[in-house]
């Protein structure tokens, strides 16, 4: 089976690449050619712009593939581009869209895909981008009946990953823990939540890849573990031998102090996490997830033992300030006397 991966060097797509290679796909790759590829002569490299909208088309309209999986479709434009591309060369159409679509609060704990509805807030720019690419993409589904798959990952964590923690502070928050310096945690920390893995995800993708039953559907891929989000910094405490200081502060208060970092814990992940994979279990037999957030952040971890023991400056001067905040909230509360 040949398949075409736009994308290929991210956190995800390179875990699908490999699964793909393992189980003896003919697997191309295009990208802006900025990252070394790890899979040497195995892959196929296509080099090039999605957003070069003439030039991506033109080249792609010249060949032939059994399914196209697009990891870099962000919004309605994309999604346009991608279908007038492949509609009539590709056996399957994957396009991965997300959890942010989903308009908060759900109506269904664990979530059921087509229970919920679309994000029409334009004030969260990445979800409704997204949401608007769903609307699309339905139309040409119900209207054409084209052969395409969508799949909504949740909050997904790997080697390479950049958005881990509230303030994706990443190998930070193994420094602050070390240091025995606090860590801030939106809200009180207990709103549930499944931390999904790259190995896991992957799964999923080889599982709906030429899988005649996932045309014209929508799919979870989740951890089916059940955590909170204060589990998060307490597992990464329990790797390095040192129990994480956490601090609280609502998610509002945290948006309004870093607008652009914050947004997803003001828009979405105060609202549970919990997605129910029932879909693709029934469509994918023998499709199960099985990476603990304890397993997967020992591999998250021991990368940044090897190649990634860096800290944000910026982001660490700001949690510093946002645990003085914290710390003076409840200095403050403490002295108010009720009679």
């Amino acid at each position: 089976m040949k398949v075409l991966i736009l994308g290929g060097t991210g956190v995800i797509s390179r875990e699908i690449v490999s699964q793909l290679l393992e189980k003896k796909y003919n697997v191309t790759v295009f990208n802006r050619g900025r990252r070394k590829l790890s899979f040497n002569h195995k892959v196929e490299q296509l080099v090039g712009d999605r957003l070069n909208r003439i030039e991506f088309e033109t080249l792609m309209k010249k060949k032939k593939y059994d399914v196209v999986i697009d990891m870099i479709c962000f919004n309605k434009e994309d999604a346009m581009s991608t279908v007038k591309t492949f509609k009539d060369n590709v056996g399957q159409i994957i396009i991965t869209s997300s959890i942010a679509v989903y308009k908060r609060p759900y109506k269904t704990v664990p979530t059921i895909e087509d229970a919920e509805e679309l994000m029409d807030n334009k004030e969260f720019v990445y979800s409704y981008n997204k949401a608007e690419m769903e609307r699309y993409l339905h139309k040409e589904i119900n209207e054409n009946e084209l052969p395409i798959t969508i799949v909504r990952p949740s909050l997904t964590f790997g080697v390479g990953a950049q958005n881990i923690g509230v303030l994706r502070q990443n190998y930070g928050i193994v420094d602050r823990i070390i240091k025995g310096k606090p860590l801030i945690m939106f809200g009180d920390g207990t709103t549930p939540w499944s931390f999904t893995f790259a190995v896991d995800l992957a799964k999923g993708f080889i599982a709906l890849t030429g899988n005649k039953k996932s045309f014209g559907e929508v799919y979870h891929i989740t951890s089916e573990d059940r955590n909170i989000w204060e589990d998060l910094y307490l597992e990464f405490g329990k790797i390095v031998g040192k129990k994480p200081i956490i601090l609280h502060l609502p998610s509002e208060v945290l948006y309004k102090a870093a607008p652009r970092l914050c947004d997803h814990l003001y828009f979405e992940k105060k609202y549970s996490g919990l997605f129910d994979n029932s879909k693709i279990k029934r469509d994918a037999p023998g499709f199960k997830t099985s990476i603990s957030l304890n397993k997967g952040l020992r591999t998250i971890v021991d990368w940044y033992k090897r190649e990634a023991s860096t800290i944000d400056p910026e982001k660490d001067a700001l949690e510093d300030k946002l645990v003085s905040i914290s710390e003076d909230i409840v200095q403050k509360a403490s002295n108010i006397y009720i009679k």
